[in-house]
């Protein structure tokens, strides 16, 4: 009986030693002014990204999954920086050969083109096989694509989206952009929770544009996202990089990120000439294979 339990024991602590871990990138807000635009145009007529990229795709490419907040339309021509953007469809083969696997679609420009806009946008997003979350064609859609559960080396990653406003532009039925109400986010946390997944991860645009701490609103919503079960914050909108927290609650830890800041831009006002990149690591420990015990057939 002795060498039985020893043999037992010995077994769990091998398999709890194979420890999973996952990485998740984060970038904010990916934007095309009108001299991005300009500056990318080739001789034919085209547009080449790829320089754009160049010195931060192999860290991108690194992480096992990278999301970005996609800050214009693909709306097609004409195609227009600041107030309505509307980026040449490059951009997106550039963001997708950069690496980035998950695009965030609910912001306050996305309904800059419109209906059409918004979704000829997710035409596109969907001809590169990229996930997204934020924005869908109709309640039927959203549905079956809400909340975002991405599953990769044994982790299940639940990913919320939602925005603060579209810049006073009203979505047309039946075209949903998701904005922040309590009510909804419950209801998409709920049903985050039923599948299980490893960590829910909600990502905010929110706050006040170029102010580098958060608001009230921004520390009051993070507070109440963390009670209803949400695991981590990734936040854009200030175009500014705001603090991060990390708070511990019992053995586990929670990220909040207030504002990851400009990642591919032309602004100009102070401070949002940089941004973030935010690396997570996930770890977990499988659960101990079921130990079948030995049979005497003497």
């Amino acid at each position: 009986m002795k060498a039985l339990i020893s043999f037992i024991f010995l077994l769990y602590s091998v398999t709890l030693s194979s420890q999973e871990r996952i990485t998740l990138l984060f970038v904010g807000d990916l934007m095309q002014h009108r001299a991005q635009i300009d500056a990318a145009r080739t001789s034919d007529g085209k547009y080449d990204y790829s320089p754009c990229f160049s010195l931060v795709k192999e860290e991108i490419s690194r992480a096992d999954i990278a999301i970005g907040n996609l800050e214009v339309t693909l709306g097609g021509k004409p195609y227009q920086g600041y107030p309505t953007f509307s980026a040449p469809d490059e951009y997106l083969q550039a963001i997708k050969d950069a690496g980035f696997d998950v695009l965030l679609t609910a912001n306050n420009h996305c309904l800059d083109r419109g209906k059409t806009g918004l979704e000829r946008t997710i035409t596109q997003i969907e001809s590169f096989s990229i996930p997204y979350a934020g924005t869908y064609r109709n309640a039927i859609e959203r549905k079956q694509l809400y909340p975002l559960f991405i599953r990769k080396k044994g982790f299940c990653i639940a990913i919320l989206n939602y925005t603060y406003g579209t810049n006073g532009i009203k979505v047309s039925a039946p075209n949903i952009v998701n904005c922040i109400d309590k009510k909804t986010i419950l209801k998409d946390i709920h049903s985050a929770q039923a599948v299980r997944p490893d960590a829910i991860i909600a990502c905010m645009h929110w706050g006040e544009e170029y102010q580098s701490l958060p608001n009230r609103e921004q520390c009051e919503l993070a507070d109440w996202l963390l009670k209803q079960g949400v695991t981590h914050i990734i936040g854009s909108h200030p175009h500014v990089i705001q603090p991060m927290e990390l708070r511990t609650n019992g053995n586990q830890q929670h990220a909040i990120v207030y504002s990851l800041g400009n990642f591919i831009s032309n602004m100009s006002a102070a401070n949002t000439d940089g941004g973030l990149i935010f690396t997570l690591q996930l770890e977990k420990y499988p659960l101990p294979k079921p130990i079948r015990p030995l049979q005497n057939h003497s």
